[in-house]
């Protein structure tokens, strides 16, 4: 049987509460990193995950890594810290799961800056200029790069090996990735999908079980 997609909205960050959209890429608040840390010890399905696939944002990397530390791998981390697994899932930084607006709060650092925040990560991975509103990750594309997005996970899940997969991102575009445009997740709350093809040749995510926080 197929695994699932697990669709999580980033915690609580500063844009949240102070609206000030012109800051850039801004960071989770404090009660963001506890939303996150909630949502790590109260995820049921963490024996299931191989991949987590997080928006390259410093608000959803954060949550990221504060949520999953018992599912990730090791190498993502500080050795002194001692989070993360050995043999734990892989983190995979996907610019399609960016959100749609190009305000400055939801424009993505660039790859200098990102190495400084998160040293363990591997940024260089990012394609030039994935955080430029342009072509595909353009306010006017966001179907589009759903329907890729959606594409690239429906990969993923048939060549996973434990099965489901973690998605981390914003909740303005989940209503594009999700096909919900009534879909509002609390900060870090999480909803569970399969992934199917739909009579286009595309895919579609189906909701299977109700809200999660």
């Amino acid at each position: 049987m197929a695994g699932s997609v697990h669709l999580v909205r980033h915690a609580e960050s500063v844009h949240n509460t102070d609206h000030d959209f012109s800051r850039p890429d801004p960071e989770l608040t404090a009660l963001g990193r506890q939303q996150a840390a909630d949502l790590g010890r109260g995820f049921p399905y963490s024996n299931q995950i191989s991949v987590i696939v997080t928006s390259p944002l410093r608000r959803t990397i954060e949550t990221t890594l504060q949520a999953f530390a018992n599912i990730l791998d090791k190498r993502y981390f500080d050795e002194s810290s001692g989070l993360g697994v050995s043999g734990g899932a892989e983190l995979v930084l996907d610019p399609g799961l960016q959100e749609r607006s190009d305000l400055p709060c939801d424009t993505g650092s660039d790859e200098q800056v990102l190495k400084s925040l998160f040293p363990n990560l591997v940024i260089s991975g990012l394609p030039a200029g994935w955080q430029v509103k342009e072509g595909l990750y353009s306010p006017d594309a966001v179907e589009e790069r759903a329907r890729t997005v959606r594409r690239d996970l429906a990969e993923r899940i048939g060549d996973s090996e434990w099965g489901d997969i973690v998605v981390v991102t914003h909740g303005a575009f989940m209503k594009h990735l999700s096909g919900d445009p009534n879909i509002d997740l609390p900060k870090a709350g999480w909803r569970s999908y399969t992934i199917e093809p739909d009579d286009d040749g595309n895919f579609v995510l189906i909701a299977i079980n109700g809200l999660a926080l």
